[in-house]
């Protein structure tokens, strides 16, 4: 990808600092209200993937609570909270039969407090398990085989694929592996954020719009009590928004203005300020983040 600067750290009245990367908002329409990068060239879209695999499942049928979906299309914390409604999307299943990996809680309060009681990294605790708790309720809803259910060939995740395809509007331009253990799909960014204004503009009922009221109304679920994902979607009545490893970011409010974005060193610290910058372009107003990082549009931006 061929990144633009996006961020400045400025300190006393200098530029100390720049973090590249790209960036697309689409309007509601589907057309380009701002860019600034390459946001038509694949890339890792991480867990901002989620709630596309969550889409996915429950056009396979998997009906969840609320609360459900919200885990099925987070990358939490490890709060009480979280462990608790993945272990709801498990039904009584064991959590050993989880794909991904044994962690520790993501939150660093959380993970502290889990290894000074001596507790063992869980597959419970890692930050995906509502995902795969959900894929494995899928696999048994539809009488897939769990074992092997993160296979790309895995009737499960090639399900996942042509959803994906679907709401992207564009082919896989490769598969990875997440982190997570699970197929990771290189789309564009405005392929993301076509993908994330589908979904937050889905009539109720539909298994888009299970998904996006499940995240509206459990956004504590989707990342945590201190996670900024979450604290901007308490901020912005009806915004449905993702953030993913790498610095990716997607969100998308109501009327389908849609947000993607890529942070081209993967540090978390310029993520948050090109969201806020974004979303107020499109005239919502929310905290900017830390007072020395500052949103520059780039040069060869259209907004």
């Amino acid at each position: 990808m061929s990144h633009a600067p996006l961020v400045e750290l400025i300190r006393d009245g200098l530029v100390e600092g720049v973090h590249h990367g790209s960036a697309v908002v689409l309007a509601p329409d589907g057309s380009t209200r701002f860019a600034a990068g390459d946001v038509d060239t694949p890339m890792y879209p991480r867990s901002t993937a989620k709630p596309l695999q969550a889409t996915a499942m429950a056009r396979l049928g998997l009906r969840l609570s609320p609360a459900g979906f919200a885990i099925a299309a987070a990358s939490h914390s490890g709060e009480p909270m979280h462990l608790d409604a993945a272990l709801e999307v498990l039904d009584g299943r064991s959590p050993d039969l989880l794909g991904n990996p044994a962690d520790f809680p993501f939150d660093p309060a959380e993970r502290d407090s889990w290894i000074a009681a001596g507790r063992a990294p869980a597959r419970l605790a890692h930050n995906c398990s509502g995902k795969h708790a959900a894929m494995l309720a899928t696999c048994e809803l539809n009488g897939w085989a769990t074992d092997g259910y993160l296979d790309p060939a895995h009737p499960l995740q090639r399900a996942i694929a042509a959803t994906f395809e679907d709401l992207t509007g564009r082919g896989i331009a490769r598969v990875a592996v997440d982190g997570c253990g699970a197929p990771l799909f290189a789309t564009t960014l405005r392929g993301l954020a076509t993908a994330v204004s589908k979904i937050a503009t889905a009539a109720p009922g539909t298994p888009e719009g299970l998904v996006a009221d499940g995240i509206r109304r459990h956004p504590e679920l989707v990342g945590g009590n201190r996670r900024d994902v979450t604290a901007v979607m308490r901020a912005v009545p009806g915004l449905i928004a993702k953030d993913g490893f790498e610095a990716v970011q997607v969100a998308a409010l109501p009327d389908g203005t849609a947000i993607a974005v890529k942070i081209a060193d993967g540090g978390d610290r310029a993520r948050y300020p090109v969201l806020a910058a974004l979303l107020g372009l499109g005239g919502v107003a929310v905290p900017p983040g830390p007072d020395n990082l500052r949103f520059t549009l780039s040069v060869g931006s259209t907004v």
